[in-house]
């Protein structure tokens, strides 16, 4: 089948590319870019939209795998389906140091099933901490555990993971033998480190510093995850310039960030340890809960001490966030965005549902970003942080993995009591050469396939 899409203004960042120009798609590539009119078995008229490569996630957690050992793919609820529907084709997985599944046999699974969107993963340190048998994320883990873990993850990344993502807020544990020795199963190109850094707000650049040295010791890649909820309280200039000063020494190093300005995670987590209040200088109120029989009320005290006895798991929201901080972030030209989507049967944050149309919506109709440049932070900057050379951009021989929306229309509609409402504006979205979904409604869903390193 050969696809024409005609007409459009295509965006590619990667090739520096910011024109009118006509795609042809067949056999899975990109198999013409040019001004002229050839023949083609199907004609996508793109007049009014833009065309871009399809958008990647830098940093998500993925659905889990059921008992019957396939990947958990609710139509609506599905974090995967909520992915493609805001125009994500590939999405990097296994963040914040969890994994859903043995990251590998994860990859399996997406080859022989397929998924809605192209997978690839990192090996979670608390995973296999845990696999390891140290269950306690408070302590530290005894020598034959960390030899345990280091075959274990060097065994992961084998199979085809991008790297190693750290939790080191949710394991407290982890010293600084830990970080290290399991880092080092990424030197000479094996992979890069993630990491959801050990603290934030006033607390953030010692935590910084901590994962940084670690990665310019070892002379590894090395990726701060989600900047806006750990400097996004007043310390964004410092934490950035932080950033600099260790990527203008030699580290390779950059950031992801999520166009809202509250964060999302477990109450049971560390997030909310004593002093956690102090620290963002707040009082219960902050935090709005996503599920159970509170669904939707902000906490009291009682709530909060009830929930997080009985209810660890339940997710919330936390409104502490400083909107100039986020704003600052996206800013920075080694700033790409990372959705960290996480969706718990269909309660969460929508950021999982609408992170991509709503930095176009709030971000570039204002005025707030050029439109090339945040294609450029949804397509070539992941893609090039990753290595992958076909992913991310439109030339001939790419994959065609495609976008087309209206720049006008495009706009997120999830929200913190709907999190999984679809997004409106994306025409279509194209995997692989194939429809994959049209007008933010799914058509085919398991063209996905595994992204290896």
């Amino acid at each position: 089948m050969k696809t024409l899409i005609e007409n459009g203004l295509v965006i590619d960042p990667a090739n520096q590319v910011e024109a009118r120009l006509n795609l042809v798609l067949e056999n899975g590539k990109v198999a013409a870019v040019t001004t002229t009119r050839p023949q083609a078995d199907q004609v996508v008229d793109a007049s009014g939209r833009v065309v871009t490569p399809g958008f990647i996630d830098i940093h998500m957690h993925e659905d889990p795998v059921g008992p019957d050992g396939r990947i958990v793919s609710s139509e609506d609820t599905a974090i995967f389906n909520c992915m493609l529907r805001m125009g994500v084709t590939t999405v990097l997985a296994g963040q914040c140091g969890l994994n859903q599944y043995d990251p590998g046999d994860y990859l399996d699974i997406v080859d022989r099933d397929g998924a809605a969107v192209n997978v690839a993963m990192l090996a979670g340190h608390a995973f296999f901490r845990e696999q390891a048998g140290h269950m306690d994320k408070y302590t530290a883990v005894t020598e034959e555990e960390l030899s345990r873990m280091e075959r274990e993850m060097a065994r992961a990344l084998d199979r085809g993971c991008f790297g190693i993502s750290y939790g080191i807020r949710y394991v407290p544990g982890i010293d600084r033998r830990e970080l290290e020795r399991t880092a080092a199963l990424c030197r000479n190109g094996k992979g890069m480190i993630a990491a959801h850094i050990r603290s934030d707000a006033g607390e953030v650049l010692d935590a910084a510093r901590e994962f940084l040295d670690v990665g310019a010791d070892l002379g590894v890649s090395t990726q701060v995850s989600h900047i806006g909820s750990m400097a996004g309280f007043g310390q964004m200039e410092a934490f950035l310039r932080l950033v600099d000063d260790y990527h203008m020494n030699g580290l390779d190093v950059s950031c992801d960030c999520y166009p809202y300005y509250a964060f999302s995670t477990t109450l049971g987590s560390t997030t909310y340890d004593d002093g956690w209040m102090e620290r963002y200088q707040c009082g219960y109120d902050v935090i709005e809960l996503c599920e159970g029989r509170y669904k939707g009320r902000r906490c009291t005290r009682e709530i909060f001490d009830e929930v997080r006895r009985d209810q660890p798991e339940c997710l919330t929201v936390c409104y502490v966030m400083q909107d100039k901080d986020v704003d600052m972030a996206f800013r920075h030209p080694n700033v790409m965005l990372g959705s960290d989507g996480i969706m718990n049967d269909g309660q969460g944050h929508p950021r999982a549902a609408g992170a991509f149309p709503r930095l176009l919506a709030e971000f570039v109709r204002p005025g707030k970003l050029p439109l090339y440049e945040a294609v450029r932070m949804m397509t070539a900057m992941p893609a090039q942080r990753l290595g992958l050379r076909n992913k991310g951009a439109l030339h001939v021989g790419a994959d065609a993995d495609v976008v087309i929306f209206d720049p006008e229309k495009v706009a997120d509609r999830a929200t913190f009591m709907e999190p999984t409402l679809p997004p409106v504006g994306i025409d279509s979205v194209w995997i692989g050469g194939q429809l994959a979904a049209r007008d933010c409604k799914i058509v085919r869903g398991s063209l996905g396939r595994s992204v290896r390193k």
